[in-house]
């Protein structure tokens, strides 16, 4: 039985040689092993007798079971099929971002809007009640146009007035401050001939002032045109209220107490400036 089973072995090792070649695994140790065994078995012939190659037919069947085929003297350590390699875990998804953090409020102080090229005030005109109440006249109709109701008598004590008049811008200033909220009022003061930059600086305040809702008082002296050749002449001094404007203020608007059959009329800001020169004004 044991040399049936050998002989059957030699002719399937003659048969895969000859005929099947490509069964043999390229580079193995077991296909070197199994085609110099098959080249001996092949050359003997069917009948002839044959050296045992113990080894390649051990490699043969390794082989065939999925092993790896050990050299000699070395013991064969059957190799696993290889399964399939286990897909990488994927990787963690990155965390949220952050919210971005919301933007202050925006706290820039943004720009004044332009105020306005013209601009008039309403107010309730009165003509003064004596000759020397020129400073309490001009308060109470510049209060008016802010829609502060004040007699005339109410304002006289505060403004310290006498029958030489009210004595400065610094006066109608303080009461006008008085009357309104926030101390708006800054005094200015042209102590001799108005310079170019004086009115400017007039004409900004009139515009400021105006767009504001106020009125402006000014302590005139000495005689001014207006607009429409009226001459108007305070050789002593006199105060006037200013309630409106135009042409970005480069003429505006008189509220006069003086004379109640022309209660207004227009200036340019430079006569203004003249006319205002060694006194003040309240804006």
């Amino acid at each position: 039985m044991e040399d049936f089973v050998k002989h059957h072995l030699k002719r399937q090792l003659r048969r895969i040689v000859t005929e099947r070649p490509y069964q043999i695994i390229a580079g193995s140790a077991a296909a070197l092993v199994l085609a110099a065994g098959a080249g001996t078995v092949a050359a003997a012939g069917d009948d002839a007798p044959v050296q045992e190659n113990t080894a390649a037919v051990a490699d043969l069947g390794a082989a065939r079971l999925g092993e790896q085929p050990a050299s000699r003297g070395e013991a064969r350590v059957a190799v696993p099929q290889a399964s399939p390699s286990a897909s990488a875990a994927p990787s963690a998804s990155p965390s949220a971002s952050p919210s971005k953090k919301a933007a202050d409020p925006d706290t820039t102080a943004k720009a004044k809007p332009k105020p306005p090229s013209s601009k008039s005030l309403d107010y309730d005109y009165q003509a003064q009640i004596n000759y020397f109440y020129c400073g309490p006249a001009a308060v109470r109709n510049a209060l008016s146009a802010a829609g502060i109701e004040r007699s005339q008598d109410a304002l006289a004590g505060p403004l310290g007035t006498t029958e030489m008049g009210t004595n400065s811008a610094e006066d109608t200033t303080r009461v006008l401050n008085q009357q309104v909220k926030g101390n708006p009022y800054r005094t200015r003061m042209i102590p001799g001939t108005a310079t170019p930059a004086q009115m400017d600086r007039l004409q900004a305040d009139v515009v400021e002032a105006i767009s504001n809702g106020r009125g402006v008082v000014a302590n005139v002296a000495g005689t001014a045109t207006d607009t429409n050749g009226g001459w108007h002449s305070f050789p002593g001094g006199h105060y006037v209220a200013v309630v409106g404007y135009k042409n970005d203020g480069r003429t505006v608007r008189i509220a006069d107490s003086a004379d109640p059959s022309l209660p207004s009329y227009w200036v340019t800001t430079i006569d203004l400036a003249h006319w205002v020169s060694t006194r003040g004004y309240s804006a």
